[in-house]
């Protein structure tokens, strides 16, 4: 009984202390490496920039990232995929030139702050999300999902539920329980009224293809297209020969 006792008790003190620094394990807040411009967010409750390209464009897109992303650093690749286009990625809070700490309700808050104010200025939208990004991706389409200028959504290894994501990284703990910032992108995924791609990895190991499927399965039927590129995982799924083309194309959604 001694030891049952003492284990239990680390196993308490272990869960204890994933519930206190569970933010420190989702967010890892990166440094801006490239010097870009940025536009503040406005309406933000903190300040929060997003980097920039090609304002001047009359159509644009708007990115989130994965949770140890310099965006800055995306920024050429983006370019790549949308060339005609102003692009626009947020930096979390925390992130580069933003203050504060990242937290869902907050990120989303951002994101959608920023999404409004690129539709004040251009005539079209398409959000894409990657990764973390995803999640906070399908928040803003499911708010927008009555303004006819957001015109297309691409999630890049999305998720149905982070707290799902969490479960399956810490099965000996109930994480889906302990985790505070849910990304619960299946219950918003039903809102979701545009043309929505889902760009998966085959080997993704971080994001496992089950939690995809399950946000597949949540968005209205015939609304969303699945993509596998094979032989990619999380982190290089970026550098597949279709994965530019697939990102920007307009056509078959």
């Amino acid at each position: 009984m001694k030891w049952l006792a003492f284990g239990l008790l680390i196993y308490l003190l272990l869960a204890a202390a994933v519930w206190a620094f569970q933010r420190a394990l989702l967010y890892h807040p990166q440094p801006q490496g490239v010097v870009v411009p940025t536009v503040r967010v406005q309406g933000a409750t903190a300040t929060v920039h997003a980097a920039v390209r090609q304002p001047e464009q009359h159509q644009a897109v708007v990115y989130f990232g994965g949770n140890a992303e310099d965006v800055a650093q995306t920024l050429p690749s983006l370019a790549l995929a949308f060339p005609d286009r102003a692009i626009y990625a947020l930096h979390y809070r925390g992130f580069g030139p933003s203050q504060g700490q990242p937290t869902e309700s907050d990120l989303v808050a951002d994101a959608l702050a920023l999404a409004q104010q690129v539709l004040g200025s251009h005539r079209s939208l398409t959000l894409v999300g990657r990764s973390l990004g995803s999640g906070v991706a399908v928040q803003v389409a499911a708010a927008l999902a009555a303004e006819p200028r957001l015109e297309r959504l691409v999630l890049v290894t999305p998720y149905d539920s982070m707290a799902m994501v969490a479960q399956g990284h810490y099965p000996w703990l109930p994480a889906r329980w302990l985790i505070k910032d849910k990304f619960d992108s299946a219950a918003h995924a039903p809102q979701v009224r545009v043309p929505t791609l889902l760009l998966v990895a085959e080997q993704d190991v971080v994001v496992p293809k089950a939690r995809a499927q399950g946000l597949m399965q949540a968005f209205k039927p015939g609304l969303a297209r699945w993509e596998e590129l094979p032989g990619t995982d999380h982190n290089t799924i970026g550098a597949h020969p279709r994965y530019a083309s697939l990102l920007g194309a307009s056509h078959g959604l």
